[in-house]
């Protein structure tokens, strides 16, 4: 399970690069170059506002495996394909979003189904620390995959990162097709295997809505949130490449650079949890975090001098991690296994409103300046956390 994630997830980090380079390399010179720079990863994200509450159904009703397995290979042959069509000289700027709109499509519907299968895989008693393992993927393929990534762009360009990242998802493949999955509950087989129609799928996404709002209602609040550090900020390491060229006067390895060390912030974070378990006051935790990552991109928006940009996303990557690791540990473990994908795919569809954030954010500096937007974000994160922090007790006292 620790290893195909890690797949996934480097697959992932190396294809946000290489798009964003890929999209600035076609725009250079452009008006709006930061806008279809920042459009074309929220691009990845769009489809989650559609497909993933329909993947969450999915997820629950079918073989989880399977699905990702499906998924893998979907998107290793896409890759592939992508690099021959950019190597051959055929590829424009259309082509990158239209491939940027199918990883996210695949991405939506696979994420929460392999996060749902760590609960298969492993006891009950560990699932919060096999949570958090698998979690250390995250931070660690944004500091492996950015940084290759980055390397490999620079110095033999972009037709060897689109390979790596096909190769990536066929090692998913087969790593999935390995996974045994001992721990499967036998109430939520029997509903997976169920009588399963148009007319029942329909009534499941409803379901898990209202199992969510009603039932988990702490954990819906927290999941709107997750605004902040999924949709408001986190668009700052889709700006990296602007930045790096226009504020810190520097090339693609640079950028991979930063993206690299936000990812080595994120893995200190879940190390430390890893070996010393979550504190009491998860809820808090998230409020708290939130709150760091309003602080720290305002900060990043004040500042042109690398060394303090590096300290600055290190910080930045350490607060999104905790805040993820925490919301889904609290996933794993307060969710009924038969609706557990479905939470999942809830949480993804709000994480897909980034691309409604990044065409604003990309927008908005096409009108002003880079610095201006990214100080805006952070106060606007700000605002929303100490809302939260005042007024939203049954999140604040969540255990």
């Amino acid at each position: 399970m620790w290893s195909a994630t890690f797949c996934a997830n480097t697959a992932q980090w190396l294809q946000l690069l290489t798009l964003g380079w890929l999209v600035k390399e076609f725009t250079e010179g452009s008006g709006n170059s930061a806008l279809l720079i920042v459009g074309v990863v929220g691009v990845v994200s769009l489809p989650g506002i559609f497909v993933a509450p329909l993947g969450g159904v999915i997820g629950d009703r079918l073989n989880r495996r399977h699905v990702v397995m499906v998924l893998a290979s979907v998107m290793s042959l896409s890759a592939l394909s992508f690099a021959w069509v950019y190597e051959l000289g055929y590829m424009t700027i259309w082509h990158v979003y239209a491939y940027a709109f199918l990883a996210g499509t695949c991405e939506s519907i696979a994420m929460p189904v392999r996060q749902a299968l760590i609960s298969n895989t492993v006891p009950r008693e560990y699932l919060s620390n096999a949570f958090t393992t698998v979690n250390l993927t995250f931070p660690m393929t944004r500091m492996v995959g950015p940084f290759v990534g980055g390397i490999l762009a620079s110095s033999v360009g972009f037709f060897w990162n689109l390979n790596l990242e096909a190769f990536l998802y066929m090692s998913l493949l087969i790593l999935t097709t390995l996974m045994a999955t001992p721990f499967t509950n036998p109430k939520a087989k029997d509903y997976m295997y169920s009588n399963f129609n148009v007319k029942v799928f329909f009534a499941d996404l409803v379901a898990g809505f209202k199992y969510l709002f009603n039932q988990q209602r702490a954990l819906f609040k927290v999941m709107i949130l997750s605004l902040i550090p999924n949709v408001i900020t986190f668009p700052l390491l889709f700006l990296l490449p602007v930045y790096t060229a226009e504020i810190l006067k520097e090339g693609p390895d640079w950028g991979g650079y930063l993206l690299s060390v936000n990812g080595f912030g994120g893995m200190v974070s879940i190390l430390v949890f890893s070996a010393f378990g979550f504190p009491d006051k998860r809820g808090l935790m998230c409020i708290l975090s939130a709150l760091v990552t309003g602080v720290l991109t305002l900060l990043f928006g004040l500042v042109n001098w690398i060394p303090l940009a590096f300290l600055l996303i290190v910080f930045f990557g350490t607060a999104v991690s905790i805040f993820r690791t925490t919301n889904g540990v609290l996933i794993q473990t307060l969710v009924d296994d038969r609706y557990r994908v479905r939470t999942h795919s809830f949480y993804r569809f709000i994480m897909s409103f980034v691309v409604v954030s990044s065409f604003i954010i990309g927008r908005l500096i096409d009108m002003t300046s880079l610095q201006l937007v990214i100080v805006g974000m952070g106060i606007l994160s700000i605002i929303m956390s100490v809302g939260y922090l005042i007024f939203a007790s049954s999140v604040r006292n969540q255990p």
